[in-house]
């Protein structure tokens, strides 16, 4: 059986992705949460999960003596390992603009994620509208963000999804919808009923859900908030 290794659900947008894309699919799959103590080498997560990822980091799915640690390859793996999912889109053409979002997301937009890590328990729309006031390149990112989505949407005859049904470029996008929602970056109103839509989807309820009954404050991972009372 698939197995998959995570952190924490508030926290961890890489991680979302894949669990995101098993879940809507429907493909069955083990979780194992490995709680983010410290990303210093003797910490626990590091310990645990560098005995299944040379890399230390998540996700990681094995299947059967096989270990896949990047989260692209866990999409792609998962793609011919259950073709009848369709988890790309089935026309050649639009595969290919899909792998090249993807492939824009997995290397780009670091302003964003670096000024907006992403927490689904919060409300940081104060933090936000700073950022967005201080932060041209985060600016940026959203501007790029909005044309990719727009036209996307456009191409598949204004259906839910960027490419109709959901996915894997949905499910790769996830977490910048939950980044947009948390920190109330501004965007167009047909971007935002994207977002809505996205976090509509049961695979993402699903996730959104354990994040929010998690209650696990890390302060490394939250250098903006004091720790609750």
């Amino acid at each position: 059986m698939l197995k998959l290794y995570i952190g924490n659900k508030n926290y961890s947008s890489w991680s979302m992705r894949p669990w995101v894309l098993l879940r809507q699919a429907g493909i069955p799959f083990e979780e194992v949460k490995v709680r983010f103590d410290s990303f210093e080498s003797d910490s626990d997560f590091k310990q645990v999960i560098g005995r299944i990822n040379p890399v230390g980091k998540v996700p990681v799915l094995t299947d059967d003596g096989l270990v896949i640690w990047d989260t692209l390859a866990i999409a792609e793996y998962l793609a011919e390992s259950f073709p009848e999912h369709k988890l790309w889109p089935q026309e050649r053409a639009r595969r290919a603009r899909a792998r090249s979002v993807c492939a824009e997301m997995h290397a780009g937009f670091m302003a964003l994620r670096g000024h907006c890590s992403m927490n689904i328990e919060a409300d940081l729309s104060e933090a936000g509208a700073r950022i967005w006031h201080e932060q041209p390149a985060v600016r940026a990112d959203v501007a790029r963000i909005t044309q990719m989505w727009r036209e996307l949407l456009r191409e598949s005859g204004r259906q839910e999804m960027l490419f109709g049904d959901f996915s894997i470029a949905d499910a790769y996008f996830a977490p910048v919808c939950t980044r947009l929602k948390t920190y109330a970056l501004p965007v167009p109103e047909d971007i935002a009923d994207y977002i809505a839509r996205v976090h509509a989807q049961p695979g993402v309820r699903a996730w959104v859900a354990d994040a929010l009954a998690e209650r696990d404050f890390i302060p490394f991972e939250e250098p903006y908030r004091q720790v609750p009372a």
